[in-house]
């Protein structure tokens, strides 16, 4: 499916078209039944309120055919006249191109915008913060470059927000806290550079954040470790530096860690208790000196842990999750001893 963007649009928008005289009833009914998968209106209205135009769906044709969508085509700037629109999903087409049309944030009614998966390029409109009841922004997987928007602290609703895998460049901005219903934050694979600003630890509701693959740089803001319902943190593959917040690896609620590829120094903090439970436990290629931590072996549960690469030194502990790991978990240290690796 290689129509462009504009000519599916009128397809599924215009009447005049589905209704065309000389077309045979069931023709008329699979457009129907067409407009009616993709585009709902708002009955007491009449005005079209939700667009979901998604590539990889669950089309059977697409799965019968072993591949999912791809289209061509631009946003027209005419999207911005269905001003009852609260759903906009264009995604996972591959080669929808060209910028977000900026009068896209007059759209106030807008609740959904996942535009993921295509080479959107230019940047985030910069008032992007006036819409106000947005729960989702998904802008991953695309070209879009420049810098997150400061007025993006003002969508008070956003509670899923993804710009992982673009082209951003800046800080993240410094009041992002404001973003207080947020539950997940991506980031990843930018080249955003600064520090990971200290008010995130004010999102009571976040629980996943990911900024790895980026430039960031300076310490861990401690509060992070403190927030009651964080349970994935990947910060891997920056500049940070310092050293690792003890609350870090002392929060029950904490599941995936990733630290690794960046420039962490001291030691690592003793303080794994039976409450610990780590599916993911990565601390590889950083500065980390001193021994492997005696309380890892009171952990509840330590999946995935990897602390290769760094300065340790000593006899790694005995008895689980020691019993289950690989060499390969503690391999290109300075004089690290013990099972899985060679006896003292």
């Amino acid at each position: 499916m290689a129509y462009p963007l504009l000519l599916i649009a009128t397809v599924i928008l215009a009447p005049a078209i589905i209704t065309v005289n000389g077309c045979s009833p069931s023709d008329k009914a699979s457009l129907l039944a067409f407009k009616a998968g993709l585009v709902s209106c708002d009955a007491a209205a009449g005005r079209v309120s939700d667009i979901n135009l998604r590539g990889e769906s669950e089309d059977p044709i697409f799965e019968k055919a072993g591949r999912s969508g791809y289209m061509t085509g631009k946003i027209s700037p005419e999207i911005c006249k269905l001003d009852h629109l609260t759903t906009l999903v264009v995604a996972d087409w591959k080669a929808i191109s060209g910028e977000i049309p900026p009068c896209i944030t007059s759209l106030s009614n807008l609740r959904i915008l996942d535009l993921i998966g295509n080479r959107i390029s230019g940047e985030i409109p910069a008032d992007i913060g006036k819409l106000q009841r947005l729960t989702v922004l998904n802008l991953a997987d695309n070209t879009i470059s420049g810098k997150i928007p400061a007025s993006i602290v003002n969508l008070a609703s956003l509670k899923h927000l993804d710009l992982s895998n673009n082209q951003l460049t800046g800080q993240i901005p410094n009041d992002i806290g404001k973003l207080a219903m947020m539950s997940r934050a991506l980031m990843s694979r930018n080249q955003l550079t600064g520090p990971i600003p200290s008010s995130i630890a004010s999102i009571y509701r976040l629980a996943d954040l990911d900024l790895s693959g980026n430039r960031l740089s300076g310490s861990i803001p401690s509060g992070l470790g403190q927030m009651p319902v964080l349970s994935i943190l990947n910060l891997d593959s920056n500049s940070l530096s310092g050293q690792i917040p003890s609350s870090l690896l002392s929060n029950p609620g904490m599941g995936i860690l990733n630290l690794s590829r960046n420039g962490f120094e001291g030691t690592i903090p003793d303080v794994f208790g039976s409450k610990s439970y780590f599916m993911v436990l990565d601390l590889s290629y950083n500065n980390l000196k001193g021994r492997v931590p005696a309380s890892l072996s009171s952990a509840k549960y330590i999946g995935h842990l990897d602390l290769s690469h760094n300065h340790l030194c000593g006899t790694i502990p005995m008895g689980s999750p020691f019993d289950h790991l690989e060499a390969s978990s503690f391999s290109n240290n300075d004089c690290l001893c013990g099972n899985p690796l060679k006896t003292c």
